[in-house]
């Protein structure tokens, strides 16, 4: 017990800052009021105490659960916790600049992401032979949509839809009667949304063609033009034309692509009306801006259903020279009369005209519109073959600040004279060497209107050409069929019976129904007949028997789309030419920072030995093979001094090296890129700046 004066010893816990509980105060004006009646008395002088200093002030200074905020803001202020405090906010933030920076870094860094019509190939469907819902004979929109499994166990996600316009099916429905409508032989509007939400829901997108340089002569616009109805006076070419003798003089020699004359004397208007086609085909006045705008709003009112690109046909023909002058001819000693074939003719006057890219960007312009969306660029395409002009080919790309195409459809693989590894090389190189800076390529190797590869160039190179197509930079473009090897059917088999115009009874052969398994009509339709005859071989080619076989053509090309699919340095690296002859073809595809790189070996001849160390020393002595055309050759080691290759056979090769082709002084000028990218390997991510 300690003795404490007041006076010399206070012990007052309010200046000791003890604790001061209130929760015992139960009214503050009722303590106030007994202090100030008690306030005579005096209060005591001295009091008894039993106190350890050092532990009133631990327990003073130590903090509790539940304290009251002014306690806690007497801790929070000392240093050891304000420091603390300011330590993590400070790394916090800087945490978060850290991480915005590397965001950006990254996002600056990163290449573009390929869009969907590059990342996949584009498979193309001819409608009317595709399959039958309806037992009618004929393929149609429902037929489509009950195959679209077939395109995902192909591993590809784009398709192209070839031309469904309501039409009398001249020209195979190249010449629409209504643009709005689709012809009643595919089914109906219903039917096309239904085909358009079933493509989406399985993720995948579609493109449809639009041949926007002539309608059908049953069109609405046709019949009003050549009754010089109002704005439609105009919607179509026409000139006067002399009379001598009953028979009709044309305003000069032009001739249509199928032959004869362009023009046709019209009884209604009593003049003559151009087309570039058949007589049936009347093409359009492009120079009348109301014809673009119509144009136009056909574009969008497809777009607005939901379909993902176009493929503009016969765009190269939309203008025409306004002063009628004569073509000159290819023979200048030839009888101006006798010409009457479209080759006898150089189409200086016919063909792009100037004016006509304005048009195409106009075109171009409009998809724009409707590709702001995320995820929803639409893609367009032309679909016009130059042959010999290239540079006339790449101008549809556009320029590197006006875009026209996503890219022009390459023909060069099906419009060889002659196959080989030289003509292969050329097909290839002559693109890529032409091709803009910047700019996408594209190959296909089968299409409505040229012979099928097992007819056009031999059976034996179909699985040699599906290699090809699959392993080459860019989109890669399949016609229907194309994956299990089909054949074109007998040309005795086709006459003019088959459609109503006889021009193109030649094309076709190509466009007998897809053979889907052994049953009666391939599986193609469950009625008695089909609009062409089915293939005689369709008991041994088709999707059912080889979906089973695991050295088949269609096992072979789903191995293919999945290697590109799934390996970078096939969907967007370095392709460098490595070796060319008589025989076989050769190249490599690697990408910057991947120390794995691809090798195709390609036979277009003969069996052929090459030795690819002495073309290339820093190759290394041995390669494994990763895919083969001769599936029992799929894992084997092969020497890069002696490698070996049939007739017919393919070898994709898969070596790791640190001395990538590209970077070899000896190929400079040899290797192309398109969409550039580097790997990081201990970031397992692309950038852009190598």
């Amino acid at each position: 017990t300690v003795e404490v004066e007041a006076r010399s010893l206070p012990m007052e816990l309010s200046e000791k800052g003890g604790v001061q509980n209130n929760g015992f105060v139960q009214n503050e004006a009722f303590e106030d009021k007994e202090t100030d009646t008690g306030s005579q008395e005096e209060m005591p002088k001295t009091c008894s105490v039993d106190v350890d200093l050092v532990a009133v002030e631990e327990t003073v200074l130590k903090p509790y659960a539940g304290m009251p905020k002014e306690v806690l803001l007497q801790f929070s202020s000392q240093a050891r916790y304000r420091v603390t405090r300011e330590i993590l906010f400070w790394l916090v933030i800087a945490g978060s600049i850290v991480l915005v920076c590397a965001t950006i870094a990254i996002i600056a860094l990163s290449p573009k992401c390929l869009d969907w019509w590059q990342a996949s190939p584009i498979y193309q469907i001819y409608p009317r032979s595709f399959k039958d819902s309806n037992m009618d004979g004929n393929g149609d929109l429902k037929g489509i949509q009950e195959k679209l499994d077939h395109i995902t166990y192909l591993n590809i996600k784009t398709i192209w839809i070839t031309s469904f316009f309501k039409s009398p099916l001249k020209d195979l429905g190249y010449g629409a009667e209504d643009f709005y409508d689709i012809d009643p032989i595919f089914g109906s509007m219903r039917d096309f949304e239904n085909l358009i939400a079933a493509i989406h829901d399985k993720g995948l997108k579609v493109i449809m063609d639009l041949i926007p340089n002539h309608t059908s002569d049953k069109h609405r616009w046709f019949q009003l033009s050549r009754n010089r109805t109002g704005k439609y006076t105009d919607y179509y070419i026409w000139q006067d034309c002399s009379q001598a003798a009953g028979s009709v003089i044309p305003p000069n020699n032009w001739v249509s692509v199928f032959g004869n004359s362009s023009w046709q004397f019209d009884d209604v208007r009593k003049q003559c009306y151009f087309h570039q086609f058949g007589k049936e085909q009347p093409d359009l006045n492009f120079r009348n801006p109301a014809v673009q705008q119509e144009i136009r709003d056909i574009i969008k009112f497809w777009l607005s259903k939901g379909v993902d690109g176009f493929s503009f046909g016969a765009v190269k023909f939309l203008l025409e020279a306004t002063h009628l002058r004569d073509e000159p001819p290819v023979n200048k000693s030839q009888n101006g009369e006798s010409i009457t074939a479209y080759s006898q003719l150089y189409h200086d006057y016919t063909t792009t005209q100037v004016g006509l890219h304005d048009i195409i960007r106009s075109f171009r312009h409009t998809m724009n519109e409707f590709s702001r969306e995320p995820g929803r660029y639409r893609f367009m395409g032309s679909d016009d073959d130059e042959k010999e002009d290239i540079e006339a080919t790449m101008m549809y790309y556009g320029t590197t600040f006006i875009q026209e195409a996503d890219f022009p459809f390459n023909f060069n693989l099906i419009n060889m004279k002659n196959l080989s590894g030289n003509s292969i090389f050329e097909a290839v190189d002559s693109w890529m060497k032409n091709m803009p800076a910047g700019k996408w390529p594209n190959w296909a190797v089968g299409s409505p209107n040229a012979a099928r590869i097992s007819t056009r160039i031999g059976k034996e190179y179909i699985n040699v050409m599906n290699m090809l197509l699959l392993t080459l930079p860019g989109t890669p473009v399949t016609y229907y069929g194309e994956e299990i090897g089909m054949e074109n059917i007998a040309s005795e088999n086709v006459s003019e019976e088959h459609v109503n115009s006889g021009p193109v009874v030649a094309t076709l052969p190509e466009k007998s129904p897809m053979q889907w398994d052994g049953k009666v009509n391939a599986g193609f339709t469950e009625g008695n007949s089909t609009w062409l005859p089915v293939n005689s071989n369709y008991q041994s080619v088709n999707v059912e028997i080889q979906s089973t076989w695991s050295n088949s053509t269609l096992s072979l090309y789903r191995a293919l789309t999945l290697l590109r699919n799934n390996e970078l340095p096939m969907n967007r690296g370095w392709m460098c030419h490595i070796w060319n002859d008589s025989n076989v073809f050769v190249y490599v595809r690697e990408l910057d920072g991947l120390d794995r790189v691809f090798m195709m070996v390609l036979n277009f001849g003969q069996e052929s030995t090459i030795d690819l160390k002495a073309t290339a020393p820093n190759l290394p002595s041995e390669a494994a093979v990763r895919l083969s055309t001769h599936f029992s050759n799929a894992g084997k080691v092969v020497n890069t001094k002696q490698i070996k290759t049939e007739m017919g056979e393919g070898l994709v090769l898969e070596y790791k090296t640190a001395k990538p082709v590209h970077t070899m002084e000896a190929f400079q000028g040899k290797c192309f890129v398109a969409e550039k990218a580097c790997y990081s390997k201990a970031l397992n991510l692309l950038y852009v700046n190598c």
